[in-house]
């Protein structure tokens, strides 16, 4: 009989989370040679000098236990270890997140633009998550998937950390069909509907994807003319695969980039983080899905607006407003 491994249990966090934001969580290699686990800390996490040995010493590494971790504490393969980061100082983004549904095992929340779905990077406590998290006091919120942060609309949380995969397995396997809507310049030249196939590439450290010509299609979108009016179009758009940046890539490919895209066709400078101005007018409007829990099937509609659509001079204008398509 087959020998069945199961993987190794992760224990609780014996931090709390802050303001949303869960502690990290440090596994030290079943191979480390460090005699103690100071000693991997400054090699795995390399900070500044001295910036280990100062934290040990006021206790904020701590062991499953819950107990602080000395400065001499020996190393101990596969044993894991916990610290709260330093939050950084972000701007609020000044819209609100509004919830369109909640049971006992999922939360769908409509989100405005500018606002990132999970802590990374330079948005940590400011993102959907960390918020809803706080707002609904429900620490143990997990994001199914994730929205762009300059995209506005529809995002699936799982109320369960046990249920969690079950949803995300959803989006892995495509179950999940999702309608966005985008503002961009009108070209009746450009023969709509159609499905534009190509083959996008993003490589890490780099902003943009782009394109690569006569590869083999690794992307599929379906494009589409709502209406038009003074020179703007309204589109919608659907993706069959989830390639980085897909229907913004794909709309300028069509001659047709989205309103607000800093990326595509161009790369304009970083956006200093307190400008909340002429948001990107991509929304996510529609989410369909059977509950892989309760079996029920689920129609989830935005009731966001796209600015540039409903009042172009207010999207386009100099400073920014409650009309700017939050």
């Amino acid at each position: 009989m087959p020998v069945v491994t199961r993987k190794p249990r992760i224990p609780p966090s014996p931090l709390p989370q802050r303001r949303g934001v869960d502690p990290v969580r440090v596994k030290l290699p079943a191979d480390g040679a460090w005699a103690t686990v100071r000693d991997h800390l400054v090699a795995r996490l390399k900070p500044e000098p001295g910036v280990i040995d100062g934290m040990l010493r006021d206790g904020l590494f701590v062991g499953a236990d819950g107990l602080p971790v000395a400065p001499d504490t020996p190393y101990v393969p596969g044993a894991f270890v916990w610290f709260h980061r330093d939050l950084p100082d972000e701007v609020p983004v000044p819209y609100g997140i509004d919830v369109v549904y909640r049971d006992e095992h999922i939360v769908v929340a409509d989100k405005p633009h500018f606002l990132a779905t999970t802590p990374r990077g330079s948005h940590v406590t400011e993102t959907a998550l960390a918020r809803l998290r706080r707002e609904l006091d429900l620490p143990e919120l997990g994001a199914a998937h994730r929205l762009d942060r300059l995209t506005a609309g529809l995002i699936l949380f799982t109320v369960r950390p046990a249920e969690r995969g079950a949803y995300q397995m959803l989006f892995g396997e495509r179950r999940v069909r999702k309608e966005y809507e985008a503002v961009a310049a009108h070209d009746p030249a450009v023969g709509l509907p159609r499905t534009v196939r190509s083959h996008i590439v993003k490589e890490r450290g780099i902003i943009a994807a782009y394109e690569v010509p006569g590869a083999e299609p690794n992307s599929e979108s379906h494009v589409a003319l709502i209406g038009h009016r003074g020179g703007l179009a309204r589109y919608r758009l659907s993706q069959h695969t989830g390639r980085t940046h897909q229907l913004r890539v794909h709309m300028n490919a069509l001659g047709l980039p989205i309103l607000g895209d800093p990326l595509y066709p161009l790369v304009t400078g970083p956006v200093p983080p307190d400008k909340f101005r002429r948001p990107l007018q991509l929304l996510s409007r529609v989410m369909e899905f059977t509950d892989p829990v309760t079996g029920a099937d689920h129609r989830f509609v935005s009731t966001r607006e796209l600015a540039a659509w409903t009042s172009y001079d207010s999207w386009a204008g100099p400073s920014p407003d409650a009309a700017d398509g939050q």
